[in-house]
């Protein structure tokens, strides 16, 4: 049976390239708008993000994803990215990569 392709993608965050199943996506849906895309199917500007809380609190500090997405983010958000790749990483250790 032939191998299927590993979907690849950048990380803004280290700058590695990792599979997608192992990132999170982050889009701009427009202007003002950013969210958390767990389907990796929202329609938008898209950047991938690694499951490690210490890079996210590190990108909080450096502004990585304002810069990446080219808008203005809310403190707020960076703490509900923190919780969700938290949760994310947690659940991936549980239940143990699909």
């Amino acid at each position: 049976m032939k191998q299927r392709k590993v979907p690849m993608r950048k990380d803004i965050l280290t700058n590695e390239m990792r599979p997608k199943k192992e990132l999170v996506r982050i889009v701009r849906v427009d202007e003002t708008t950013v969210a958390i895309d767990p389907t990796g199917k929202q329609a938008g500007r898209g950047a991938y993000v690694a499951l490690d809380p210490e890079a996210v609190k590190g990108a909080a500090k450096k502004h990585l994803i304002e810069s990446a997405l080219s808008v203005k983010l809310d403190p707020d958000f960076y703490q509900e990215l923190f919780d969700y790749v938290d949760h994310q990483k947690a659940r991936q250790e549980l239940f143990g990569a699909k």
